[in-house]
């Protein structure tokens, strides 16, 4: 049996494949004029009248897509002269919009009639836009962020050849011809990389002031939008006679006073479409406790509070950025008071007695223990977070590997090692738990639980990570080695002896006595059936020797 989905999908296939077998559908653009009965009023409606049709009956691509505009409408089937009954009459006022924005489907679409992309590399395309923040979804369309408007601004004005339509579909045309093995590759990448080396060198002779004012006067009327009240919308509104530019930072670009450092009014690159960013400073009242205002800013990275004026340059008023979800126009005194209030004291940490702390930062809410950080679920968590759920969600990290591991401070010490001695630690690791004797690290089994850990179980997991080579081995090889030399090293000062008394009436059995040792020396390094030989080939020639 097929779920609501498959049997969904089943006929979609189905639909297609039929209707791609069936007469093309005929269509009749058609402009109807209406009059009234005494020529007084006339009233028009263009559009398309149906006269077969064929596929449709069946299947209509892109139906879930309505076409906007008049354009797309479809008109019934009338002949000159037919009366009309008024079923209604209603006076709308109509304002010329832009055209919507792309959805998958109509960008996909558009990319086919420029001969841009093949179907293989359609889903990649609309995938790089999302991932590298050049836009992002709203009900089903592409809305260009801040990021994709200065990348574009920036090629069509610097690198304009290489975003044209034609050169890309161009380009697609050579590639295959070069897959047909109708072109040679390092043709094609040569002629490209020529006029491209080229336009790099142009560019990089620029500065990056004549860069950054190509860009403020390209998006200008998107950046600094019309007030509508005849004001200049370049105006800064904390100097009153600075003039607003974009301009580029560490983490970005943002806008800024030409007043800097004088005036530091520095706002997002574009107000959200939520609305929710303020032009200026906003005061939401004054602290009860230190009698300072609390001012609503707009920064380059969102709006935040802020504590109080700067009394001097090294004096840094406290701030605060609002959490992701809240909005600046929703700041009360009661929320921003709160804001400024944190890192707050949960409470004191029953096994270790340091504090524990509930706060804000660039990751988002969290709690804060000994240099331990473990997150929360939502802001509003950390004003209402209590001791007991924040050591647990310590615990928790800990037990994944946050934290600890940096310090090497172990979760819980399990004893002395019942046989070698030295203790034995429990530790979080980045790969996880894990207990470590000296410089042994054994990691925990799939499925251990740590806090069920005993003694003598992780002696055993010691003990075995060391028998396998695990940690820094002792030398003891070499120990072990050093009597062995000092036997061998005995043996052939016997064998020397015995040779000399041999082959004491002949001088040159004494000449063949140390070639004996020499050849004893390195027979030490040789296994003990092969030592005899040469003592015995020594003794044998120096027995021939006096013979002789």
């Amino acid at each position: 049996m097929l779920d609501d989905d498959q049997r969904r999908l089943y006929e979609l296939i189905w639909n297609r494949t039929v209707a791609s077998q069936m007469e093309s559908a005929e269509l009749e653009r058609t402009t109807i004029d209406i009059f009234s009965d005494d020529g007084h009023i006339g009233l028009r409606a263009t559009g398309s009248v149906l006269t077969f049709d064929g596929f449709l009956r069946l299947y209509q691509e892109g139906k879930d897509e309505p076409e906007d505009g008049e354009d797309g409408s479809r008109l019934p089937k009338v002949v000159k002269g037919d009366r009309l009954d008024l079923k209604e009459a209603r006076a709308d006022q109509h304002f010329t919009e832009p055209p919507p924005r792309f959805s998958e489907a109509t960008l996909v679409k558009r990319l086919e009639e420029l001969g841009i992309g093949r179907p293989s590399t359609y889903a990649s395309i609309l995938t790089v836009l999302r991932d590298r923040g050049y836009v992002h979804m709203d009900k089903n369309r592409f809305i260009p962020d801040d990021k994709g408007r200065l990348v574009t601004a920036f090629l069509e004005n610097f690198f304009g050849r290489y975003v044209e339509y034609s050169f890309t579909a161009d380009l697609e045309e050579k590639l295959d011809k070069i897959s047909a093995g109708e072109l040679n590759w390092k043709d094609v990448l040569r002629e490209f990389w020529k006029d491209f080396s080229g336009a790099v060198e142009g560019i990089s002779d620029l500065r990056v002031t004549a860069v950054l004012d190509t860009l403020n006067e390209v998006l200008g009327h998107h950046v600094f939008p019309d007030k509508g009240d005849g004001s200049d919308p370049r105006k800064c509104p904390s100097c009153e006679n600075g003039q607003l530019s974009l301009k580029l930072g560490k983490f970005g670009a943002f806008i800024g006073c030409s007043n800097y450092p004088e005036c530091r009014f520095t706002r997002q690159l574009t107000v959200p479409a939520d609305g929710a960013e303020t032009p200026g400073d906003r005061v939401i009242g004054t602290d009860p406790e230190s009698g300072k205002e609390i001012v609503l800013k707009a920064g380059r990275f969102g709006p935040y509070l802020q504590l109080g004026e700067a009394a001097s340059k090294e004096d840094k008023p406290k701030r605060s950025g609002l959490p992701k979800g809240w909005l600046p126009s929703e700041i009360d005194l009661e929320k921003a008071i709160a804001l400024l209030s944190l890192p707050r004291d949960v409470g004191v940490h029953p096994e270790t007695g340091k504090p524990i702390k509930a706060g804000l930062g660039r990751f988002g809410p969290f709690v804060q223990h000994d240099g331990t950080y473990a997150n929360l679920e939502s802001p509003e968590e950390v004003f209402t977070v209590g001791l007991n759920r924040a050591v647990t969600v310590l615990a928790e990290k800990k037990l994944k590997g946050g934290g600890a591991s940096r310090q090497a401070k172990p979760i819980k010490e399990l004893g002395e090692h019942p046989t070698a001695g030295g203790p034995i630690g429990l530790y979080a690791g980045r790969y996880g738990p894990y207990v470590k004797h000296g410089d042994t690290n054994a990691t925990l089994p799939n499925g251990a639980d740590p806090a069920s850990l005993t003694l003598e179980e992780a002696a055993a997991l010691v003990d075995a990570k060391a028998a396998r080579g695990g940690g820094k081995k002792p030398k003891k090889a070499a120990a072990k080695k050093a009597p062995a030399k000092k036997v061998t090293a005995a043996k052939a000062e016997k064998a020397e002896p015995a040779a000399k008394k041999t082959a004491k009436p002949k001088a040159g059995a004494a000449k063949k006595a140390p070639a004996a040792k020499a050849k004893a020396k390195p027979a030490a390094k040789k296994p003990a059936a092969k030592k005899a030989a040469p003592k015995k080939n020594a003794a044998s020639s120096a027995s021939s020797d006096a013979a002789d």
